[in-house]
C-alpha cells in the first residue's frame, strides 16, 4: 500500500510518501516539504501566533493535495514539540482539524524517542548490539538507549536547535557571551540525564538521526547525500570540537555556503553543533554513525507492525 506521513514539526511540515507492506523495508515514493519554523513563531506566553497558525494551516492544505495526487491511501499525522508545547496547543489542533480534517496526533518526548530508537534498530539490525540513539530536532533533544526495540531508557530534552537559537542566541554572528552563556544552559541539561543511562553500561553503538547531525557530519568530511543511504557516514567528537569556534565566529550566511548546509539551516548550526557537542562529551562518545532513517521512518514501522499483527 502507498503510506503518507505528515510530520509538523518544529522546523518543517514534511509529507514523505512510501510504498509499504509488512514484512518489507518502505520505499521512498515522494517527498514534499515546506519550512515552517514553528519553534521560532512562539509569542512571549508561548503561544503560536495567528500568522503562525494561517500558515500550518496552509501548509497542511498543499501536503494534503499532494497525498492526493500521489495516490496516498493511508496519511499517519502527527506533531511533535513545537505544537507539543505551544500554550494554545488545544486551539491550533482544533483549526487545523476543522479547516483541513487532519487530526493532528501530537507525540510526546517519549513517543518521538522510542520510535526513533525503532528506525535506526530496524536499519542497523540486530547485530548493532545495544544501541544509543541520539536526535536533534528544531525544539528538542530525544535521547534513547536499549538492546531490543524497545528502548531501555529514554529522554526527551527541551534543547532543540530552532528553539535554543531562537532564546539563547540573537546576534549575527552570535555575541561570545551568549555562545558560552547556551553551552553552559546545554550542558548542564545534558549532565542531569546521563546517570539515567550509565546505570544500563555503555552502548555497542552510537548513531544519530536529524538534519542537523547529517549537517554537522558533512561539514566535518562525511560523504554528500548524492552518494546514497547506504554509504556509512560518522561524525568524529574530535572533528566536533574543532568547528563549534569556527561556527560561532560565523554569519548565517557564511555558514549557508558550508557543504551540505542548506540556507534555512544555516542559522540554527551553531546550536545544534554545541548541544552534539555536548552530548557527545557527558556521555563520552568518541564517535558516532549517521542513521538515514528517524521519526518518520519509525511511525511508518509501527504502523506496519500493526497491519501484520491484525
Amino acid at each position: 500500500m502507498r503510506l503518507g506521513v505528515l510530520d509538523v514539526g518544529s522546523n518543517t511540515v514534511h509529507l514523505l510518501v512510501v510504498d509499504a507492506h509488512p514484512g518489507a523495508r518502505p520505499l521512498p515514493a515522494h517527498s514534499h516539504k515546506a519550512e515552517l519554523r514553528l519553534a521560532q513563531l512562539l509569542d512571549g506566553d508561548g503561544a503560536i501566533g495567528p500568522q503562525g497558525v494561517d500558515r500550518l494551516v496552509s501548509v497542511v492544505h498543499e501536503a494534503l493535495q499532494a497525498a492526493e495526487d500521489k495516490g496516498v491511501e493511508d496519511l499517519l499525522p502527527f506533531a511533535t514539540s513545537a505544537v507539543r508545547e505551544a500554550g494554545n496547543a488545544d486551539d491550533v489542533l482544533a483549526r487545523v482539524r476543522t479547516e483541513t480534517g487532519v487530526e493532528l496526533q501530537v507525540l510526546t518526548g517519549e513517543e518521538e524517542a522510542r520510535l526513533t530508537f525503532l528506525a535506526a534498530r530496524r536499519w542497523f539490525g540486530w547485530s548493532a548490539g545495544k544501541l544509543l540513539v541520539l536526535d536533534i530536532g528544531g525544539g528538542s533533544l530525544e535521547i534513547a538507549y536499549g538492546i531490543d526495540e524497545e528502548p531501555d531508557a529514554t529522554a526527551s530534552l527541551p534543547l532543540g536547535a530552532g528553539r535554543l537559537t531562537a532564546g539563547w542566541l540573537p546576534g549575527d554572528p552570535p555575541a561570545p557571551d551568549d555562545v558560552r552563556a547556551l553551552r553552559r544552559h546545554v550542558r548542564t541539561e545534558v549532565a542531569r540525564t546521563v546517570g539515567e543511562f550509565s546505570r544500563f553500561g555503555p552502548p555497542d553503538r552510537v548513531v544519530a538521526t536529524s538534519k542537523t547531525f547529517k549537517q554537522l557530519a558533512r561539514i566535518a568530511g562525511a560523504a554528500r547525500s548524492a552518494e546514497g543511504l547506504y554509504v556509512q557516514r560518522e561524525l568524529k567528537r574530535k572533528s566536533l570540537e574543532e568547528w563549534v569556534p569556527r561556527l560561532a565566529g560565523m554569519t548565517e550566511a557564511e555558514r549557508a555556503e558550508l557543504p551540505g548546509v542548506s540556507e534555512g539551516r544555516a542559522g540554527q548550526l551553531l546550536a545544534g553543533a554545541l548541544v552534539a557537542e555536548a552530548t557527545m562529551d557527558l556521555f563520552g562518545v568518541e564517535r558516532l554513525e549517521i542513521c538515514p532513517w528517524a521519526l518518520r521512518e519509525g511511525v511508518i514501522l509501527r504502523r506496519l507492525d500493526h497491519m501484520e499483527s491484525v
